[in-house]
């Protein structure tokens, strides 16, 4: 039996549920994600790993854990966010996510014949927990390597600011790739890294996004002398201004798209006036959007785009259209014949019998750009978008839900790139 067959034969279904439900059950929004990375430090260190939870405050905290070789070969990060697009709590998800919290938007894990649903039980926690049994089999298993294998599990992952709700720390930062960032701050560099996202196939690169607030201005005013006073309402104005970049934004894909990437854009949110003051007007309205970049291409050079299109808009519709940008995250890239790219696609053919083929049009960004803008040679590979008969699958839903024979085919490519990276020269 050889070492990779020795290994896959300790990720079982059985483990592999087991560890979606532990992962599930405990709730990690964006900030307060500490519970959890304390169970998977714990979970590495009685596997025989190096493990600590590396807290960035007393509520948010990564996870990370090493594998030690003999000091002569590289080695390899195999890294998972844990934080969960939303969080699970009506007080903060409704009514934006939908008129209720259905049972896959809680954390709370359920079986569904093949499947395992429950808050994040997809994306990124299915992910993560295919690392973390991986890692326990490394740990069974013991393989002589030449360099280290680390686990690691970042907090803070998803492209959220801070939530601004009791419990939750008061930094801004809290999500955007703050836990990765800080997790290479610390030391925990490799050679070479794979980060676990959705997606059955292997991408060398990805796009990075940049928001931006546009401010439309008007006239503060009270509705019993709208019609003896000046009057602008930027509420009005920013319906016409909004209409408007939607349709700039569903143009902006074609003219940006690479081999890889098509970057896409949306409008998020739009604020003005007083809740508790509709006899007001406002005298502004601000629109914040996210619009994706490719790789090499500058943040400023979107921003200077969009502001030269805010600008021919405000002529037209006779305003004056402020643009800030917010947030600006690089798109990044690692070369094609890199390794640690190569490896991935050759363990994910092993892994499904057949040749790889790239997959076009990607628009989403994950911490594999904080690894690469870090220095590290990184890969992204995970398990495909889920599909039943038994049930419809939204977009929550696909992120809510993960399919544990898809786990085991992600924990065998995991394997195959990890032990060929780590053990060159050793069969």
């Amino acid at each position: 039996m050889t070492v990779l067959d020795a290994v896959l034969a300790e990720i079982t279904g059985e483990r592999l549920r087991e560890a979606a439900h532990a992962v599930t059950n405990i709730p990690s929004p964006t900030g307060r994600e500490a519970p959890l990375a304390h169970l998977l430090a714990g979970r590495l260190a009685a596997a025989g790993w190096a493990a600590t939870a590396q807290h960035l405050d007393e509520h948010q905290a990564n996870a990370a854990g090493r594998l030690r070789g003999s000091g002569g070969g590289e080695d390899i990060m195999l890294y998972a966010p844990i934080d969960t697009f939303t969080t699970g709590e009506p007080g903060i998800d409704l009514p934006w996510i939908g008129p209720e919290l259905r049972q896959d938007m809680l954390p709370e894990a359920r079986d569904e014949g093949p499947f395992v649903s429950g808050l994040g039980a997809g994306n990124p926690k299915g992910h993560a927990a295919c690392i973390l049994v991986l890692a326990e089999a490394l740990g069974r298993v013991r393989p002589q390597l030449d360099g280290d294998i680390v686990a690691a599990f970042g907090a803070g992952g998803m492209p959220t600011n801070a939530v601004e709700a009791p419990g939750y720390p008061e930094r801004a930062n809290t999500g955007q790739g703050v836990g990765c960032s800080f997790l290479l701050e610390r030391g925990w560099h490799t050679d070479h890294a794979v980060i676990a996202k959705p997606g059955d196939f292997v991408a060398h690169e990805e796009v990075g996004l940049c928001w931006f607030e546009i401010t439309v201005p008007g006239i503060h005013t009270y509705a019993g002398s709208r019609h003896r006073l000046p009057y602008r309402n930027p509420v009005v104005t920013a319906a016409e201004v909004v209409t408007r970049l939607e349709e700039w934004l569903a143009g902006y894909p074609a003219r940006h798209r690479t081999e890889t990437a098509l970057p896409q854009g949306i409008i998020g949110s739009i604020a003005g006036g007083w809740e508790r003051l509709l006899a007001a007007t406002p005298a502004a309205c601000r629109i914040r959007l996210d619009i994706r970049i490719v790789p090499g291409m500058a943040p400023l050079a979107l921003k200077r785009e969009l502001t030269e299109y805010a600008a021919r808009l405000s002529a037209e519709l006779d305003t004056d259209l402020g643009v800030e940008m917010v947030l600006a995250i690089p798109g990044t890239h690692t070369p094609p014949d890199a390794p640690i790219v190569r490896g991935t696609i050759e363990a994910w053919e092993a892994a499904n019998g057949r040749a790889h083929e790239p997959v076009p049009d990607n628009s989403g960004a994950t911490d594999a750009n904080i690894l690469r803008a870090r220095g590290i040679p990184t890969a992204r590979v995970g398990m495909p978008k889920v599909t039943s008969g038994e049930f419809d699958v939204d977009f929550s839903r696909g992120m809510n839900t993960v399919d544990v024979r898809a786990m085991r085919k992600l924990c065998e490519v995991l394997a195959r790139t990890a032990l060929t990276i780590t053990t060159k020269g050793r069969k």
